[in-house]
């Protein structure tokens, strides 16, 4: 059989459809999967990202980047919404990709997206750690450093970190329902501070702040002007993923193909219109200069000490410095709504690779009362637990929004596709002016993955590389829909694509040491170089062809 084989539209109808106990259990509605979505978006970044990239690439025009990070989002969240009403299947860019581009194409895609949710959810719940220590401090609390700091840190585990894993997963075993609940009541509480933040701070703004809106390029590349404007958008991009983890809830939703579409868009709304407004208050009630040398969410406290009046001296008191504990608060809950999300789909994505072959059959098992693939839960309370209390952040890495990005291009290349293969198949909802969207959206995407540094393509090479080199010895072979062994045309892709792979791998390499310079350490160029090495090494050798029939 062919690597490209597709799944029948069929097939995926008849798994939709399905309620035995083996079964997802149908429980969400519209509502809930709008807040599934703004649990996803609204993290911590909002909060965090916005005050460095107004005062070191966009200024007040950072507006201006939410606006383009959108529009870039926006036009993914149309293809997906289509998918979503034709397809609603968990599992989602995988099994869209699966129904259109075949099963090695939803292989990689399957495999980036655990970069994109595991790992995200791992890096999330250190960030989570970190703000509660913070929130703790402003009530008199200390915890010991050495149960909130990892080994490598100088502690000996990060245990609150582990905690609010093992939370979120109990909580995602008992049953979709009880965690859309919890996530509802959190998405308000978040809302509600975003929303007193932009009230209470509107009285303050001060429209000289805004002069220029668009200020000068300083002569660096990315630095103002309209080159900054579009690093900002890459860099506030990453504050809006999390919509598309919607689409992996497609199989607990009731009436999926009306209210799978209403989810995925509006979320992406609401979150949109929120940060425009949060950050036209943020530079109007400072000016965007106040900001440089400050990270975190240290620029937002800046700018709550500046919503008050000026005494005799020009010292500005600030009339809710209780606003500063109230956004930690929105931080934590925050947090906590993207680390429920992550793992949600996560977990979705595993349970339809696992239906399909492609991951052991462990990854699928339902609990027969709960109703959710509670040993695929289980198996990442774990191993994220684990990731989290034991991994430092910057070894866990951000949340690699390349991942995501390249699973929007897919999606986008996806919905061309199935325009031209799959022209009658019904659709309760469908993506406005194809091919100008999906073509945008590609195009968008890929504009703003040129624009991430050299070390996240290498993150994700090497994680490609597994992924390929674990598809040949298991996911080719368990896969439902391939029979037999692999043909010699199979080889042929499985060994170009792996060599393909480990010379982008050295390449990136050097283009990383070329930027950070050759007189820096040299581990990184090294380790690639050594695993782009071995990796070819597989392809060549341990893949044979079959022998011609005569």
């Amino acid at each position: 059989m062919s690597l490209f084989i597709r799944k029948s539209m069929e097939s995926l109808s008849a798994e939709s459809d399905s309620t035995d106990e083996h079964s997802l259990k149908k429980t969400l509605g519209a509502t809930r999967l709008v807040a599934l979505g703004i649990g996803a978006i609204i993290g911590a970044g909002l909060f965090s990202i916005t005050g460095g990239a107004a005062a070191y690439q966009a200024g007040p025009a950072i507006t201006i980047s939410f606006v383009i990070a959108a529009l870039g989002c926006g036009f993914a969240g149309l293809c997906y919404a289509e998918f979503a009403s034709m397809i609603p299947v968990a599992g989602s860019a995988y099994t869209y990709s699966y129904a259109t581009m075949g099963e090695f194409i939803a292989w990689i895609i399957g495999w980036d997206l655990v970069l994109e949710y595991a790992i995200a959810a791992a890096t999330v719940s250190i960030s989570w750690s970190r703000y509660l220590v913070k929130f703790l401090e402003g009530f008199g609390i200390n915890l010991p450093q050495k149960l909130v700091l990892c080994p490598w840190d100088g502690g000996i585990i990060n245990l609150p970190a582990a905690l609010i894993v093992v939370f979120v997963s109990l909580l995602l075993i008992r049953g979709t329902e009880g965690s859309s609940k919890v996530n509802l009541f959190i998405v308000i509480l978040k809302i509600a501070v975003v929303l007193v933040f932009i009230f209470l701070g509107w009285k303050y703004i001060h429209t000289a702040n805004y002069t220029p809106y668009i200020p000068a390029n300083t002569g660096t590349f990315g630095e103002y002007g309209f080159s900054g404007i579009i690093r900002a958008a890459a860099v506030v991009f990453f504050a809006f993923i999390g919509f598309d983890a919607v689409s992996t809830a497609a199989q607990e939703t009731k009436n999926p193909k009306r209210n799978m579409p209403i989810g995925i868009l509006v979320s992406l709304v609401i979150c949109t219109v929120l940060y425009i407004f949060f950050a036209h208050v943020m530079t109007g009630v400072v000016n965007y200069t106040a900001f440089k040398g400050h990270d975190g969410i240290a620029p937002v406290a800046i700018a709550i000490d500046h919503m008050g009046k000026a005494d005799a001296f020009g010292v500005i008191h600030a009339d809710y410095p209780w606003l500063n504990k109230a956004i930690l608060l929105a931080i934590l809950a925050g947090y906590t709504s993207v680390i429920l999300v992550m793992l949600l789909g996560q977990s979705r994505v595993f349970y339809s690779m696992s239906k399909d072959g492609l991951l052991p059959k462990v990854f699928s098992n339902i609990h027969p009362v709960y109703r959710t693939p509670i040993k695929s839960n289980l198996l990442l309370l774990v191993v994220v637990g684990a990731f989290s209390a034991l991994v430092p952040a910057r070894v866990a890495g951000e949340m690699t929004s390349i991942g995501t990005l390249l699973a929007f291009i897919l999606v986008c290349v996806g919905i061309l596709v199935m325009r031209k293969t799959m022209p009658h198949v019904p659709r309760a909802f469908k993506t406005p002016f194809v091919p100008f969207v999906p073509v945008l959206g590609i195009i968008t995407c890929l504009f703003m993955m040129v624009f991430l540094p050299a070390d996240t393509w290498i993150r994700l090479l090497i994680w490609m590389v597994i992924g390929l080199d674990v598809y040949i010895l298991y996911g080719n072979k368990n896969s439902k829909l391939q029979t037999g062994s692999p043909s010699r045309s199979d080889i042929r892709i499985f060994k170009t694509t792996g060599l393909i792979l480990a010379v982008l791998l050295v390449l990136a390499a050097f283009w990383y040491q070329q930027t950070i310079g050759w007189n820096e350490d040299k581990v990184l160029l090294i380790v690639t170089i050594i695993i782009a090495f071995v990796h070819g090494l597989f392809v060549l050798f341990r893949l044979k062809m079959p022998k011609k029939v005569s």
